[in-house]
């Protein structure tokens, strides 16, 4: 097994409690019948959640997220580059706005692969408070 794949599964077995959490409404099929796979390697990185028959990236970020932002960027591209979506949530918002969240993947899936990617959250937006949406927050919008 390789470093990349032997990491996604150290990531699986210790997942952090919004990874854990936004899990429990992905898994089997449970959003609108799609199959989504977590840490899963992809491109030489490791994505949170995938769903390859969508080509659709789901990632959470934590308080880290400004001290990885080059980092992010360019698995960014990665993923654009090989014709994946990428999602972006606070770790709060999945925790907190689970339903919120859910409701912006869905319309992500509806709209299907000619949406263009969604921008990462900015700094800023942690200090919008618990009454803005998921879709708020990640686009900066209030």
């Amino acid at each position: 097994m390789d470093e990349l794949r032997r990491r996604a599964r150290h990531l699986r077995n210790n997942a952090i409690g919004a990874e854990r959490h936004l899990w429990q409404h992905l898994r089997n099929h449970l959003l609108a019948g799609h199959r989504f796979r977590r840490q899963m390697p992809l491109a030489g990185y490791i994505a949170d959640f995938a769903c390859p028959a969508l080509k659709l990236v789901i990632e959470l970020d934590g308080g880290q997220h400004t001290e990885h932002a080059a980092y992010d960027a360019r698995r960014t591209e990665m993923l654009q580059a090989h014709g994946y979506r990428v999602l972006r949530y606070w770790n709060d918002d999945a925790l907190v706005r689970t339903a919120a969240v859910l409701e912006d993947i869905l319309r992500a899936i509806e709209q299907g692969n000619g949406t263009p990617p969604q921008p990462s959250p900015s700094p800023a937006a942690k200090g919008r408070g618990r009454n803005a949406s998921a879709s708020q927050r990640r686009a900066g919008e209030g």
